[in-house]
């Protein structure tokens, strides 16, 4: 038999010493083979990426890594020294990271990105590099490659960064591509490509190490799962034998929180409250290469009312995020205008309506690079407070309550956001944004990074605080599953129109429009299972 690309028994890391210390995985032991896909699943903190990374030799410089056997196609990686891995990482085994925003340099094009793979593992003369880096860009999907291939990543959409990535990590063609949370920023459509790209390599021979915490994935690409929890392998075996008939309690508890089956709490309000938020013809136009003209958002309406949920679907690129920053203020719309609790928003100057943005708060996707890093929890909050008017002698005990509304204890107010696990800071995210009091909350892909189990709670949180506050959330989300468990109505964006929309249960479980129908058509199949039963009861 041919071994094993990966071959790993007993895998202990450790970090810290003496009485500080954190012991990440605890004897673990599995194996890849070329042509097969393994998923590590397991909450934030489980040890997956600390194992992934393992075999990159990028545990850390405080990290103890000892194993009984540890084999990287077919050498002995516990004798490797700096200069080994530095030929193992681009070479042999590729890593996708989660977050495209901080792994690709903001000071290149992306185009040198990828190509720096290929220079430095000499795999591809120089000349013939910016051709290698448009084809790979185009095989991972990204329209206009070459275009695309001189732009920086913050002119990327976060679909597209992370598509960039990807072909980033294959640019040396790696025995293994480590792919960790390699789903996380994209839509359903995206995702679907980069599954079957993922799926193509793994039949031509490719070992892929997937770590997701979206079980729906798993199931999609995965011929064996591990189930990890405290650092340990709890369960592992062919996907369809643990998912469909987990063994241990853990794995039960995990696809419990899978999301898009039966709402945990009661239905959030149909929207029979105040009309709060308002858009009318609004269209975004931005000016192109060669002075041509690109239609971001073009003649979007919609009403949105006190304690009602409207979800915002499509696409990377259709204009979802665009259009929740113009409702925001943040950006002007070219056409039509956004009225704010039945008044002129986005038709005021700045400075008008800076006196009213405590009534419209942001709920961002990724709250580690919203935070200050130097800045603690307490001062993060205090920071809202006192934009919002509340005066200083008050602003301790509020953010107090502020963090028990959310579910946070007192203790971690001194914290800073590194200290926090992912639930913790988009819990913090929640309690800035409720800070000044607001009657709209728009949620930017607020769980797309978090594991179930946590996603779960920020999702209740978010119900109930529509019922109790009587917030109005604008939810934008690729995540259609998420959508149906924490909105009533959802509108569908394609090329910057809103192609369908309805009541939630209506239009996922009986599209109208064909784009719906491909958007549903490409959610992996376990949590399209959840929609037809929803359709069944209509």
């Amino acid at each position: 038999m041919t071994e094993p690309l990966i071959d790993v028994a007993g895998l202990d890391v450790r970090f810290g010493t003496g009485g500080g210390q954190v012991h990440a995985v605890r004897g673990a032991s599995l194996s890849l083979d070329a042509g097969r896909c393994l998923a590590l699943v397991g909450e934030s903190g489980s040890g997956k990426s600390t194992f992934a990374r393992s075999l990159l030799g990028l545990a850390g410089p405080t990290a103890a890594v000892t194993a009984q056997r540890l084999r990287i196609c077919g050498d002995d990686a516990r004798k490797f020294g700096p200069r080994d891995w530095r030929a193992v990482r681009g070479r042999r085994i590729g890593l996708v990271a989660q977050d495209a925003l901080v792994a690709l340099d903001p000071l290149r094009p992306v185009g040198r990105e990828i190509a720096e793979s290929l220079l430095t593992h000499r795999t591809v003369p120089r000349r013939d590099a910016g051709a290698v880096v448009v084809d790979l860009l185009t095989r991972v999907g990204v329209p206009e490659p070459a275009e695309r291939a001189r732009a920086y990543v913050h002119q990327l959409s976060g679909g597209l960064r992370q598509r960039a990535l990807i072909a980033s990590a294959l640019a040396a063609d790696p025995a293994v591509l480590i792919a960790d949370e390699p789903t996380t920023a994209l839509d359903a459509a995206v995702q679907s490509r980069i599954l079957a790209l993922l799926g193509e390599l793994k039949a031509a021979g490719t070992g892929v190490l997937l770590i997701s915490h979206d079980l729906a994935v798993v199931e999609a690409l995965a011929d064996e799962v591990a189930v990890m929890k405290d650092g340990r392998v709890v369960e592992s075996g062919p996907v369809g034998k643990v998912l469909d008939r987990p063994r241990h309690a853990y794995t039960r508890s995990l696809l419990a929180a899978v999301p898009g089956g039966h709402p945990r709490a009661a239905r959030p309000s149909s929207g029979t409250g105040r009309p709060v938020l308002r858009a009318e013809g609004v269209g975004k136009h931005y000016q192109g290469p060669r002075r041509s003209r690109r239609t971001a958002v073009e003649q979007v309406s919609f009403t949105l009312h006190a304690g009602e949920a409207l979800g915002l679907v499509g696409e990377s690129g259709s204009g979802k995020s665009t259009l929740a920053r113009i409702a925001l203020g943040l950006l002007a719309p070219d056409t039509g205008e956004v009225r704010l609790d039945g008044e002129p928003w986005s038709t005021l100057p700045e400075r008008a309506r800076r006196a009213r943005r405590h009534a419209i708060q942001l709920v961002p996707q990724d709250p580690l690079s919203a935070f200050d890093p130097r800045w603690t929890v307490a001062r993060i909050i205090d920071e809202a407070l006192g934009a919002a008017g509340t005066a200083r002698a008050e602003r301790h005990d509020r953010t107090v309550r502020l963090l028990r509304q959310v579910g946070l204890p007192e203790e971690l107010l001194e914290r800073r956001p590194l200290a926090l696990s992912g639930g913790q800071r988009q819990r913090v995210a929640i309690a800035r944004a409720l800070a000044p009091g607001p009657r709209v909350l728009v949620c930017d892909e607020p769980v797309s990074a978090l594991d179930v189990s946590v996603q779960a709670q920020i999702l209740d949180l978010l119900r109930e605080l529509q019922d109790s506050l009587g917030l109005a959330t604008l939810f934008v989300s690729h995540d259609l599953a998420v959508v149906r468990e924490v909105c009533t109505r959802v509108m569908v964006m394609r090329a910057g129109r809103v192609v369908e929309s309805g009541p939630v249960e209506e239009v996922l479980a009986t599209p109208s429009h064909p784009y719906t129908a491909e958007l549903l058509d490409a959610v992996p199949r376990r949590t399209r299972a959840a929609f037809g039963a929803a359709k069944e009861q209509l």
